[in-house]
């Protein structure tokens, strides 16, 4: 983005680069990349081939040189090379890879005054994707002794009523929910069906993705609430919502930096990482929504996407009570895997220079979501793309490769970091057919 906005200041002295989406809005160009494998899959050992299509205006380019290099998902590239459009389509040999991964070949085309760059990633045997990272001897009892510390505070929220989001279908509610005796307490919008029978709804908790910000969107799901499900979207920090964009532009300014970040925050020790408090307010949070007098007693739905994608499927590995989880391009996943010379999972940590030391590798096991994985039990649906430079496919595959419980995926191979609103009610879809009726 920087680079962007520095681009638009100075276009007087620079090239103007266009960052072209597999399906771009409003954009002049389209660029279309088509593997010759239709799922975007093949075996190692197996080459690749991609045709690559380039529109002006809706009209082919022809005559124009692609530069382009190729490196494996996340990696510095290891080839680079050029061909030339004739009637606007050239094609590229991607090669093969030696072990299960990702390849990624990303381009350009300089027309003029202006950069317009595409990528896309080809995947060889995902399937066999293991993560790198190891479940400490101890992962099991140290989130199970944090968890019973945790269970001694009682449970404590307020609630007050937001007219802003209520509808004739919908009751909405700022929530305060306190963490433990230091006072700590995160907030969140908690969803009711109008007129919600006793012991009627499923819950549903929302995670949030990263940053330090306001619950973005909080009706973006309304269809579970007016379907019957109560729905509790969280945010991490202990901050109002309510607060103006203003507030949360200064605080995450002041304490959301490069340097600062909540996402270093204590990574040298297990016990003082910022997100250990975050992932038991996700239990909390469950406490909450099953001592509701509403809660059907039944169906307990984890969902969120990122990082909140993260913390659904840890909370669904910690908590028992959790019936169905849906995640979305986890984060958090295999964030070791840079050591191991291929794509680590957001935020990406050991790609930053002294980052891999034993103190941070360590800290980083109790909370990597490959090791929760393997622990949950509830029926789980996975999506994610394989163009998504923020949480890698080749973290997603090792986290998804390592789930033990029943499971279902909807890949996305063009997506980058993002979901549709059709594929987020898809997801909803698969939620109602995977609800309790007894």
């Amino acid at each position: 983005m920087k680079k962007y906005l520095l681009s638009i200041c100075f276009f007087c002295l620079f090239p103007l680069v266009v960052l072209a989406e597999n399906y771009p809005y409003r954009s002049d160009v389209l660029w279309v990349a088509v593997p010759d494998h239709a799922n975007w899959l093949y075996k190692t050992g197996e080459n690749a081939t991609i045709e690559v299509q380039f529109y002006k205006y809706g009209i082919p380019q022809d005559g124009v040189t692609i530069e382009y290099e190729l490196g494996d998902d996340m990696m510095p590239a290891d080839f680079k090379g050029s061909t030339v459009l004739r009637d606007g389509k050239a094609i590229i040999s991607i090669g093969t890879m030696a072990q299960p991964g990702f390849r990624d070949c990303r381009m350009s085309i300089s027309i003029g005054n202006e950069i317009y760059r595409h990528h896309i990633k080809l995947g060889f045997s995902p399937e066999k994707i293991r993560p790198y990272t190891k479940m400490p001897s101890d992962f099991k009892k140290f989130w199970s002794d944090n968890k019973a510390e945790q269970a001694k505070f009682p449970l404590k929220y307020t609630k007050e009523r937001l007219e802003k989001y209520c509808t004739d279908k919908m009751d909405c509610y700022l929530v305060k929910l306190l963490l433990n005796s230091r006072g700590q307490a995160i907030y969140g919008y908690l969803f009711y069906p109008r007129n919600a029978k006793l012991k009627s709804c499923p819950v549903v908790l929302c995670p949030p993705g990263a940053g330090i910000k306001t619950i973005v969107n909080p009706l973006r799901h309304k269809y579970y609430v007016e379907q019957g499900c109560i729905r509790f979207e969280m945010e991490i920090h202990g901050l109002n919502p309510e607060m103006s964009s203003i507030q949360f532009r200064e605080i995450n300014a002041a304490f959301n930096g490069k340097e600062n970040g909540y996402l270093n925050k204590g990574l040298e020790n297990r016990d003082r990482y910022y997100m250990k408090r975050v992932y038991l307010a996700c239990i909390r949070s469950i406490d909450l929504l099953v001592s509701l007098p509403e809660w059907d007693r039944k169906n307990v739905i984890v969902q969120g996407g990122s990082q909140g994608g993260a913390l659904s499927l840890m909370t669904a590995g910690l908590d028992s009570r959790v019936t169905a989880c849906v995640a979305n391009y986890p984060a958090f996943s295999d964030m070791a895997g840079y050591i191991a010379g291929r794509a680590g999972g957001y935020p990406h940590f050991f790609r930053v220079a002294g980052m891999d030391t034993p103190e941070y590798l360590n800290t980083m096991s109790y909370y990597d979501i490959v090791n929760f994985a393997s622990m949950i039990k509830a029926p789980t649906y996975m999506t994610w793309g394989y163009n998504d430079n923020i949480c890698p496919p080749t973290t997603s595959y090792a986290v998804y490769n390592m789930l033990r419980c029943p499971k279902e995926s909807l890949i996305t191979p063009s997506s980058e970091h993002w979901t549709s609103d059709n594929t987020e009610y898809k997801l909803w879809m698969w939620v109602k057919k995977h609800l309790r009726k007894k």
